[in-house]
């Protein structure tokens, strides 16, 4: 196992259709406003962005991303990104009753020399980490969509 390897899934059940959410999805830079872990995003062309994070842990997370896959229809949207992450993301979503299933996968390389030195201690903290990002990320989209109807 290359312990800096890491590969995530969470699903997200949201009280607004596919289209809906789909459309907060695909602009990442306004993602700030309800992820609150997401501290910037600075869209640099139409398909590029630059982000900034930082959820418990005491340290901020840089990537560039790039949009390779845009399908409303299937409702999918994957990235691939590079900077303190390499690796690629995707939301892929689907109508349940009269909401929305949000797949979120990941998989990623750590790249930021300290999060590597620290690989095999600190795995389940930056595992646990990333899972209250993404429950907040979850909790502050339903926030968002609420606001918006």
């Amino acid at each position: 196992m290359d312990w800096c390897r890491y590969r995530f899934r969470s699903v997200w059940n949201l009280p607004a259709r596919p289209d809906a959410v789909y459309a907060v999805l695909e602009r990442a830079e306004e993602y700030p406003l309800w992820w609150r872990q997401v501290r910037e995003v600075t869209r640099v062309d139409d398909d590029t962005g630059r982000a900034r994070f930082r959820s418990a842990l005491p340290y901020d997370l840089f990537v560039t991303a790039r949009a390779v896959r845009r399908d409303p229809a299937a409702g999918v949207l994957e990235i691939v990104m590079s900077g303190d992450l390499d690796g690629w993301a995707r939301w892929t979503l689907g109508a349940v009753g009269g909401g929305t299933r949000a797949l979120y996968e990941q998989e990623v390389e750590v790249r930021r020399p300290l999060m590597r030195a620290l690989a095999v201690p600190g795995r389940p903290v930056f595992r646990f980490n990333h899972a209250l990002m993404m429950r907040s990320g979850e909790r502050g989209l339903i926030r968002y969509l609420a606001a918006r109807d």
